[in-house]
């Protein structure tokens, strides 16, 4: 198994995304230094991150010891999982058949859950106006997508079968489920899921890093201008 004698750079801010790449850091014990984004206050457009991150989204990391012994970059929030997960062999099995299995319901997180997730809760949450339409839309496709999560669950304890980078990947994003509109006692596959990783000790320690630094986006109107209504510039 591959050993880290340098942390790993983690370019963070703790969100959904950002707490991904906690979970697993965590629960690797693979050496890690945070370097805090401000993503409230345009900290991800400065040009020093834009050269780790061209989408100027949390999270990026840089590993020192990347392929051949050189520095990588690496931004996307599944992309990196699944670069920690080949490095370090864990949460990420080696067999094809598994691994696919994994990548499935890992991208399933990033194409599915997560945007809808975000989108449930920036017009429950944030949007300046209520539009009826869209928090139906989005708190209804949430709820779907939970079901999806619930049958799976049914007869395994994990998305994948064994707990891997699929499961870091959509617990974050269910951690908020109030927001979302959803009630975990109407999914009792997922609600069971749910409070297992929650349990964790490397999970608990993910999701707190950083909280001292989060702020009320509902509150913060300042904020909101730097994150809603991005345009090419």
């Amino acid at each position: 198994m591959t050993t880290q004698t340098r942390p790993i750079e983690l370019h963070y801010w703790p969100t959904p995304n950002g707490h991904k790449i906690t979970i697993f850091l965590e629960e690797t014990g693979v050496p890690y230094v945070v370097k805090y984004v401000n993503i409230g206050r345009g900290e991800q457009f400065e040009p020093s991150f834009l050269k780790i991150a061209p989408n100027n989204r949390m999270p990026a990391i840089v590993d020192p010891e990347g392929p051949d012994g050189k520095p990588i970059p690496v931004f996307e929030s599944g992309a990196i999982l699944q670069y920690l997960g080949r490095k370090f062999g864990r949460f990420y099995p080696a067999d094809e058949r598994r691994r696919t299995e994994v990548d499935q319901w890992l991208f399933w997180q990033m194409g599915g859950l997560g945007p809808m997730a975000g989108q449930a809760h920036h017009f429950r949450q944030y949007a300046p106006e209520k539009v009826p339409y869209a928090i139906e839309r989005y708190t209804n496709e949430v709820n779907r997508l939970y079901g999806v999560m619930d049958r799976r669950l049914a007869d395994r304890d994990f998305l994948a079968g064994d707990y891997s980078i699929a499961d870091m990947a959509s617990f974050p994003w269910t951690r908020s489920y109030r927001n979302q509109g959803q009630d975990l006692d109407d999914f009792p596959n997922l609600r069971r899921w749910f409070d297992a990783i929650a349990a964790r000790p490397a999970v608990v320690r993910a999701v707190e890093v950083g909280q001292e630094h989060r702020r009320n986006l509902a509150d913060d109107k300042e904020a909101q201008k730097v994150l809603f209504g991005q345009r090419a510039r």
